[in-house]
């Protein structure tokens, strides 16, 4: 029978009496999903999951008396959240789907653990571990096809993307994580023949799953897949194989420069049409915070004039610097470690100096103090005192040209 090393439980503080005030001596709680899966792998854990059919204000009632601080987070569905020592716990109550529309489901409870399992979206996700043994509950195979890389939704492929369209993109997320190709061919087929239903979802949560998917260290050949098979055609069709050889490229570039999975607005950008208005209307269309709109926009710009990465990151910042370096294979890598941790120095001079020098109030003014600047930035950004002696020499031959 397998079973989980008590260590993972144990480092946490105060973890054991939360399970114990849930009944785990008489097999009231288990550890669930990410949490059993990851440990499993060798993957660092961070958030601990608990399953119990005790009803939510049971839960809530039994740690508010004992001053565990509990906060119904997903009370309508059944979580709440328990917080020790400052880290959160979420605490589900065993469910069973009543009736789902492809965005959301109306559940209700029960004390079979079987049923709760059979309602998530892939057999390695549906994994139980009891909190005192470490005695894993595996109610479809998930153990084996976690071993093997297998992806495998529970049960009928189709049924549980019919119940939540975005298991597709979850899907292909998991795959390039855990997954090893060939892909699983019932999973793949239900995933291209349902594209189209992604079409019902918030573009919030699509882009929530892309940006996930884009993060991961080397999601090329998922990409691939899920090009080859239609996926994006319904929810974002600009994506094409030209920008996946972008990717590639940038991929590249990130681990020649260690930066990997540097950013997935990046990888987004990259994989999209090299324009910035289309960039900008995509990442609109995917609802992105303005911020990300600029940031992909402004990668696929075309850079302003510069001698080095040093007037690049003055003149465009340096996050806008590195996006730019790393997506344009024609730019030197080595750039980018210059400028990852530069402070980008402050103009020395102002409107004041220039009037000293017998400038007229003025656009003259402005015109002479960029002249100016790019003297300064031209000579790596010199000293007040240096820059000074600049304008001394320009602003004369600057004033006899205007004249």
């Amino acid at each position: 029978m397998a079973s989980l090393p008590d260590t993972l439980w144990n480092e946490r503080p105060g973890f054991q009496d939360l399970c114990a005030l849930l009944g785990a001596q008489d097999g009231h709680v288990r550890i669930v999903g990410g949490a059993v899966r990851d440990w499993l792998l060798g993957i660092d854990v961070n958030d601990i999951d608990l399953a119990t059919p005790l009803l939510p204000d049971e839960v809530m009632q039994r740690l508010s008396a004992k001053g565990i601080k509990v906060v119904p987070t997903g009370i309508a569905h059944g979580t709440v959240t328990a917080v020790i020592h400052h880290h959160p716990v979420e605490i589900t109550t065993l469910r069973r789907d009543v009736s789902t529309d492809g965005r959301r489901a109306i559940i209700s409870y029960t004390d079979d653990w079987r049923e709760d399992a059979a309602r998530r979206d892939f057999t390695m996700n549906a994994l139980y571990a009891d909190p005192i043994s470490g005695e894993i509950h595996d109610y479809f195979g998930g153990m084996d096809d976690l071993k093997g890389g297998n992806v495998r939704f529970i049960g009928s492929a189709a049924q549980r993307i019919a119940e939540d369209h975005l298991r597709i993109l979850r899907y292909f997320r998991f795959l390039a994580r855990f997954g090893a190709l060939p892909p699983d061919e019932e999973a793949y087929r239900a995933c291209t023949d349902n594209a189209n239903s992604l079409m019902a979802l918030s573009r919030e949560r699509i882009a929530d799953e892309l940006l996930k998917l884009l993060a991961l260290a080397d999601p090329l050949a998922v990409l691939r897949l899920m090009i080859k098979g239609g996926i994006f055609v319904p929810i974002v069709p600009e994506i094409g194989g030209v920008g996946l050889d972008r990717v590639s490229v940038l991929i590249e570039r990130e681990r020649a420069a260690d930066l990997s999975s540097w950013s997935p607005l990046l990888r987004l950008a990259a994989l999209l049409p090299q324009e910035p208005i289309t960039v900008e209307k995509v990442a609109a269309r995917l609802k992105l915070s303005n911020k990300a709109r600029q940031r992909m926009a402004d990668a696929v710009s075309p850079p302003p004039a510069h001698r080095n990465a040093f007037e690049l990151a003055y003149r465009i910042g340096n996050e806008a610097a590195i996006d730019q370096i790393l997506l344009n294979p024609g730019m030197d890598l080595a750039g980018i470690a210059a400028i990852q941790d530069w402070q980008k120095p402050r103009f020395p001079l102002s409107g004041r100096d220039i009037l000293s020098h017998g400038v007229k109030a003025g656009p003259e003014v402005a015109r002479i103090l960029a002249k100016i600047t790019d003297m300064w930035i031209e000579r790596d950004f010199p000293s007040r005192e240096e820059t000074l002696k600049i304008a001394d020499q320009l602003i004369p031959r600057l004033l006899d040209s205007s004249q």
